[in-house]
């Protein structure tokens, strides 16, 4: 799934087609504006101003009020996100990982993997915990942490940085231990990669 901070840019560079007439619609996913980088488009858009290609992705045609469709408080980087929500979306969930509880875009949209690697080692917390025994204190840091972490992305994307401050994601060595980090290749449910520290990530169980 694309990171929330990777739907903000493209919102960004796709504004100036807002307003426009589409005049041809192709289907088969990334995205590329006004550049075609790969031979098969799952989406491709063509405006008499431009074009916006789409790979790897899957596509669902909405109609009516996207209102009704998304709910605008779960996204961690809109203006309507309500951390409240969130903690009472997380509190029915005591038994989930939180690796996989960051991952539920019905809590917290637009957190993809490299936001859940980051958020979970800033806030000393190991992948494999559960929901339902973090601490109060720990609850609401990780809600706090999934948004900061967002924007902070956004940041570092756009000053072409990201990856160099990633701490443990993709990392073999844990930068406040200074021992190997674990790689799980296929961690929870969601069988996503996982970079963690199991020195200062602490396990609630």
């Amino acid at each position: 799934m694309p990171e929330g901070p990777s739907i903000v840019i493209l919102k960004e560079q796709a504004s100036l087609f807002q307003g426009k007439q589409i005049v041809a619609v192709t289907l088969f996913g990334s995205y590329s504006i006004n550049e075609r980088t790969k031979p098969h488009p799952r989406l491709h858009l063509n405006f008499k101003t431009g074009d916006i290609y789409f790979y790897a992705c899957s596509v669902k045609i909405l109609t009516g009020d996207l209102d009704e469709w998304y709910d605008w408080s779960a996204d961690v980087m809109n203006d309507q996100w309500n951390p409240r929500k969130a903690r009472k979306k997380l509190k029915e969930m005591p038994d989930e990982l939180v690796a996989d509880a960051l991952l539920d875009q019905d809590v917290f949209a637009g957190v993809g993997n490299i936001i859940k690697n980051e958020v979970l080692f800033r806030i000393r917390v190991h992948p494999e915990s559960r929901v339902g025994a973090l601490p109060p204190r720990k609850l609401a840091e990780m809600i706090r942490e999934a948004r900061n972490y967002s924007f902070d992305f956004l940041e570092w994307k756009k000053a072409y940085e990201l990856r160099k401050n990633w701490l443990v994601h993709a990392k073999s060595i844990c930068p406040r231990c200074v021992i190997p980090l674990v790689k799980a290749p296929h961690l929870g449910k969601r069988k996503r990669r996982a970079f963690y520290c199991e020195n200062c990530q602490k396990r609630y169980e």
